[in-house]
């Protein structure tokens, strides 16, 4: 990391702080969603928030695939229980827009139920949003090659063993099948109350910065340095049609 990112991203750790200490006093219900492609970055991204942050406070969640009596339960019913009460912070590595994305591309689901996900996930954040629940949802999107070489660099790493599924073998062949599931959720999800940003993460180092400094900007907190939170706006960016027709990879 450069020195200059290191120190921005020490300053901007010691705004999490301020902005935890925030959720604690105000008793918010703050809820970060992490989606993406395989190997986007979003293990590295849930340290780089919560390096310094209280363990007690901050939890995150990153479910497995689910059991026998789950795949009967209502979809939403095993994040229901994850989500924070009051002065909480959770953050979903990878969320129920799992159905729309890993689901739905490599045929763990059916159509109808892909369906039943898009008519549900509004009202269900509509109800997240009445219970006071305030939700940050992130896309991390990466390069073709980049994916290419950080899968690669998991099967020798023997610190990075622990990641390698066989799902990783599917995420470049079904490279278009990604990024069509891609650009249909977040066309179809897009909610006002609960919008969609895209993070450009073939820069692992750039995505930390300017992710945090985003989160920060969209929460009330005391004593906040706005200055810290200004130009990232090459690196993360709301959902609009420009967007989606010149930012994304296809």
């Amino acid at each position: 990391m450069k020195k200059k990112q290191k120190h921005l991203l020490h300053e901007l750790n010691i705004e999490l702080v301020k902005l935890q200490k925030e959720i604690i006093a105000s008793g918010l219900k703050l809820v970060i969603i992490l989606e993406g492609r395989d190997a986007a970055g979003k293990d590295g991204m849930v340290k780089a928030i919560t390096e310094f942050l209280s363990p007690r406070e901050t939890h995150v969640i990153a479910l497995g695939k689910p059991s026998d009596r789950e795949i009967n339960e209502w979809y939403f019913q095993r994040y229901v229980i994850h989500l924070p009460t009051s002065g909480e912070m959770v953050i979903f590595n990878r969320s129920w827009y799992n159905r729309a994305g890993v689901e739905k591309v490599m045929q763990f689901c059916t159509d109808p139920q892909v369906t039943s996900f898009f008519t549900e996930v509004k009202l269900f954040e509509e109800m997240l949003g009445h219970g006071d629940i305030k939700v940050l949802k992130y896309y991390l999107d990466v390069s073709k090659g980049e994916q290419r070489k950080r899968l690669k660099d998991r099967k020798v790493n023997p610190l990075k063993q622990w990641k390698v599924s066989p799902v990783d073998a599917q995420a470049q062949k079904r490279w278009k099948e990604y990024s069509a599931a891609r650009n249909e959720m977040l066309q179809k999800t897009n909610f006002p109350f609960t919008p969609w940003f895209v993070a450009n993460a073939d820069d692992k180092d750039d995505l930390h910065v300017a992710l945090i400094a985003h989160l920060l900007s969209q929460v009330k907190y005391k004593n906040k340095r706005h200055s810290l939170l200004r130009g990232h706006k090459e690196v993360i960016y709301p959902v609009t049609a420009d967007v989606m027709e010149t930012k994304l990879y296809e």
